[in-house]
């Protein structure tokens, strides 16, 4: 049974409830002084509140998706599978198409009303770097009037560790722009749906690694030939936005403030400001205080030109450690550079609060990146 699977959760609370049941029962007869009573006691406990633990982290994977499988968990990951035979871009082109997800929008069975969303499978040339990634293409983009016409595409990343499925099935991205290209409040864009950690375990908060995984390469340069030469994409800057919650949203200002050739348009969900060094992520910089500082945004702003980008940042006034550095992030944006911003209450650094800002981010992007 898959770590997501709910026949697992109701497992783990039937155990939990049926320990807890147990431990009351035999406690009279564990109530003695001598050593066999005090280990059973001990025992008791000790296993009733490993899987209390365990239901209520089952939970909330459940709930916000941080892991999609055992393997995940452990920090193991399956090598993905590779069909050759559904390709349907231009030939010469390395990504693979692997299949179709379920998309829960009204006609989702119909891509010229719902949109299709395709898995893929990018092989990254300069990185050489290989990543899943699921891509939502619009209604119009299987609709006659627009045969002819090239999209603009938005990259959308999840936090660390992050599932890309998340995207879709929780923070709800594609099912969000359709209600809004609905209501015309946007222009059909492509989105590709994936998570930062593209050579996992590591967190390598898309940094080119000295010797390590060129995970900045693979988004900047990579990412997007492939993604463009497969699909109906323009290859310009202004064509191309990035989206992203926590490190996806440290991922999305970084790479579109060194990389405005690649990225005009970037959105932070609650996102940081400057790369963590800890045990996720190891030496990110090689020990180069250079490199180090260029990867600090708030140091970018100070000691270096603005590049001429679009930027938002969302953080709450109550429940976000980010909201002191996103008011500084703010003061600091230089011109060219252009910020705006969302600013809650109150929220946290959770699926809730970033369905509350989704809506106006998606409709802000679209009117920054050109078709």
């Amino acid at each position: 049974m898959g770590l997501t699977s709910k026949k697992v959760l109701l497992l783990a609370v039937f155990v939990a409830v049926a320990l807890f049941v147990l431990t009351i029962w035999l406690w009279p007869r564990l109530s003695k002084g001598n050593w066999r009573a005090v280990v059973g006691r001990i025992g008791l406990l000790l296993a009733t509140q490993v899987s209390l633990f365990a239901s209520v982290g089952l939970l909330a994977n459940n709930s916000f998706g941080f892991y999609a499988s055992w393997a995940d968990l452990f920090g193991q990951e399956q090598e993905p599978g590779v069909v050759t035979d559904y390709e349907t871009g231009p030939k010469g082109t390395k990504l693979k198409v692997l299949g179709t997800e379920h998309l829960s929008i009204p006609g989702g069975s119909k891509p010229k009303v719902a949109g299709r969303i395709e898995k893929v499978l990018v092989q990254g040339e300069q990185s050489k770097i290989t990543s899943p990634a699921f891509v939502y293409l619009p209604p119009q983009y299987f609709q006659k009037k627009y045969a002819g016409k090239k999209f603009p595409a938005t990259v959308v990343l999840t936090g660390y560790p992050g599932t890309a499925q998340a995207l879709y099935k929780k923070l709800h991205f594609p099912q969000t722009q359709h209600g809004l290209l609905k209501q015309k409040k946007v222009q059909p864009t492509i989105l590709v749906m994936m998570r930062p950690t593209v050579a996992p375990p590591r967190d390598t908060e898309c940094v080119d690694i000295p010797n390590g995984p060129q995970t900045e390469t693979f988004f900047t340069k990579d990412l997007r030939a492939d993604i463009s030469r497969h699909y109906r994409i323009g290859t310009e800057a202004k064509n191309w936005g990035v989206i992203g919650d926590s490190t996806g949203g440290y991922c999305a200002l970084k790479m579109t403030m060194r990389h405005p050739e690649a990225y005009s348009t970037a959105v932070a969900l609650s996102g940081n400001y400057k790369a963590p060094i800890d045990a996720t992520t190891g030496d990110l910089f090689g020990g180069s205080r250079q490199l180090e500082r260029e990867n600090d945004l708030l140091w970018r702003q100070k000691n270096l030109p603005a590049p001429p980008v679009n930027l938002l940042v969302t953080t709450s006034k109550l429940g976000e450690a980010n909201y002191r550095q996103t008011l500084q992030f703010i003061q600091q944006t230089k011109s060219p550079s252009r910020i705006s911003s969302i600013i809650l209450d109150s929220g946290g650094h959770n699926f809730n609060t970033w369905r509350r800002e989704i809506p106006a981010a998606i409709e802000w992007l679209g009117k920054h990146l050109k078709a």
